[in-house]
């Protein structure tokens, strides 16, 4: 906060406001650690600031501190510290360098709020900030065309995380009634009883925690994201994927192992992934040309055998090795390009090609075939684009009639009947009640799927996310009487307070320039870098981000979808993964990238 009054080009006042930051956090964590564990170490639990209270829910900030907790904040004290020292030099006379350490920063509170969280509301706000500091670290070089490609790529696996994440508090809240903390799940008895009484909510609870871990931690079959998330700068990159970011997916199996330690089938799974994970990104990292890549590979199938060690019991085992990856990955990174230096001289004089095997036998057409497959990285990123987003982009695409005056008029009209239908329930027939929330909630899923696969009018995909908005609050309101109007008006308060600043947004840049259509790149950020920052701050209160309201109602929201509302649950949350990915995709396409302008210097293609 103190940064943001210092001017951009003092760099040494910058860098050392930063480097003091850490250092004080890593001076008092020590002192607090020792006196800690002076009194025997006992487990800690403080409830700290309570958001919302009702007679079902209570949403509050809860910090917890037990012997995971230490060595994820020791190691990440540790390596911040390192890392913003070799950043003071590393980054020195770039353009971005307050930017730099002021999303490190932020990163490095993120980390905290998630290692020290206690339920699973306060670690989601750091997870939530965690991933857009990822997105922005990625992004750093934002007039160049593949971190910022990159850059979307990582936060759309992200965002399944998200979702993985929100669908464990939803199903914790219908199991437990209350907002369970980390604490009371230590009462092995009381969670024994609840897993042999709903045996089935706690598996669909263990398989989403697992669904954000794999994502967050980068294993099978999310693991391609990982190299591509090195287009950042090389000193973000080694705390955020070598060291840091990377494994939070084996803390959160870790906060959580009480929740699916009875369920063999999950633990199998756990250790399938592990193992699957360890196998192709050994073999992958084996064969790249990119040091960062091979790194970032190796990084993959140490945290595949963390999985296996946290599925397994050895938790010791597992927060050891954790330190020693999170240390040597970190220590690789930094020093990765003056290896590659030694290594290109020691190569132009001393080059010897190795002796060629052509051999037709069996052995070698099965490494062949491994040697193809690992160049290729498995194919895991064309993978992921054809069966997972490309579907729904191609059923965005075919939504054009919803934007049409028709389909304007009918979504109009068939809004204002669901609203009077929530205002007037005595003078409507029940059996609607059965059936709207659930159309309503796929009206929203179509307006957002419509929204992201937008290519030519900004706003016209912006409106459509503000409908989508309406519709979801509306179907939660009609389907429950409980849901009173002042759940509604914390859920919309901040997204619409942020959805008319990013309308005024996009009409101003839309009168500065004169072509805004999202088929390219036009990197406005150069000459608007305070329109840029504004529409960012929009999108991120849009989708309910951690400094609105609507991060509160979102949570709300949810807790009152219940268990056996299948289809409800699965269109709000679709509409929740590509709303994220429509904005940020919106925010990337007008404001980084290359210029279009040709009077601006041609960037690089890659960082």
């Amino acid at each position: 906060m103190i940064s943001i009054f210092i001017p951009g080009k003092k760099e040494k006042i910058i860098s050392q406001l930063a480097i003091a930051t850490v250092v004080i956090h890593l001076l008092g964590f020590l002192g607090f650690a020792g006196y800690w564990l002076a009194n025997g170490h006992p487990i800690l639990d403080i409830k700290h600031i309570v958001f919302f209270k009702a007679k079902n829910i209570e949403i509050f900030v809860d910090f917890y501190f037990d012997k995971v907790t230490a060595v994820y904040a020791l190691v990440g004290s540790v390596l911040t510290v390192l890392v913003t020292v070799f950043s003071r030099y590393y980054i020195h006379r770039d353009e971005g360098f307050k930017r730099y350490f002021n999303t490190l920063l932020l990163f490095f509170l993120a980390y905290n709020i998630i290692v020290f969280s206690g339920n699973f509301e306060t670690l989601f706000i750091g997870w939530e900030v965690l991933g857009i500091c990822s997105f922005l670290l990625i992004a750093f070089y934002r007039d160049r065309y593949l971190p910022v490609k990159n850059a979307i790529k990582v936060i759309s696996i992200y965002r399944l995380g998200d979702i993985g994440l929100i669908l464990a508090m939803w199903m914790s809240h219908q199991l437990w009634h209350e907002n369970i903390t980390f604490f009371k799940l230590n009462d092995v008895s009381l969670v024994q009883s609840h897993v042999q009484e709903h045996p089935w909510q706690v598996i669909f609870i263990a398989c989403v925690i697992l669904l954000a871990a794999i994502t967050k931690s980068a294993q099978f079959p999310f693991s391609s994201w990982l190299p591509r998330a090195m287009e950042g700068p090389t000193s973000s990159s080694a705390i955020f994927y070598g060291s840091l970011s990377v494994h939070i997916g084996v803390f959160l199996l870790l906060r959580t192992y009480v929740y699916w330690e009875s369920f063999a089938v999950i633990k199998g799974l756990i250790i399938g992934i592990g193992i699957i994970t360890c196998f192709i990104a050994t073999l992958t990292g084996r064969v790249q040309s990119s040091v960062k890549t091979q790194i970032a590979y190796s990084s993959c199938a140490q945290i595949g055998l963390m999985f296996i060690e946290v599925a397994l019991g050895f938790h010791i085992l597992a927060l050891v090795h954790f330190a020693g990856n999170a240390f040597l990955r970190t220590y690789q990174l930094l020093v990765s390009p003056s290896v590659l230096s030694y290594l290109t001289h020691d190569m132009f004089f001393n080059f010897t090609p190795d002796k060629q095997n052509n051999g037709t036998s069996f052995f070698n057409k099965i490494r062949n075939s491994f040697y193809i497959l690992s160049i290729k990285e498995w194919n895991m990123d064309t993978f992921l684009y054809r069966f997972l987003w490309s579907p729904f982009k191609w059923i965005g695409t075919k939504l054009n009639f919803l934007t049409s005056n028709v389909g304007v008029i009918l979504l109009s009209v068939i809004f204002i009947l669901g609203l009077y239908c929530d205002l007037f329930r005595v003078h409507v027939p029940p059996v609607l009640f059965d059936y709207f929330p659930i159309l309503f909630s796929f009206i929203a899923c179509l307006l957002t799927l419509r929204a992201f696969a937008e290519r030519s009018n900004p706003v016209k995909a912006w409106l459509m996310i503000i409908a989508c908005q309406l519709f979801l609050a509306l179907s939660i309101s009609l389907f429950h009487e409980d849901f009173g109007r002042n759940y509604i008006f914390i859920y919309l308060s901040g997204s619409v307070v942020f959805s008319v600043v990013g309308l005024i947004c996009l009409r101003k840049i839309k009168s500065l320039e004169s072509s805004l259509d999202l088929n390219q790149f036009h990197g406005h950020s150069y000459e608007y870098p305070g329109l840029a920052f504004v529409f960012l701050i929009s999108c991120l209160g849009m989708i309910g981000f951690p400094f609105t309201p609507t991060f509160i109602g979102i949570d709300i929201l949810f807790s009152h979808i219940h268990k056996q509302e299948a289809f409800l649950i699965v269109f709000i949350s679709l509409s929740f993964i590509f709303m994220e990915l429509a904005l940020l995709r919106m925010y990337s396409r007008i404001f980084m990238g290359q210029h279009k302008k040709a009077y601006h210097p041609i960037a690089y293609r890659s960082s």
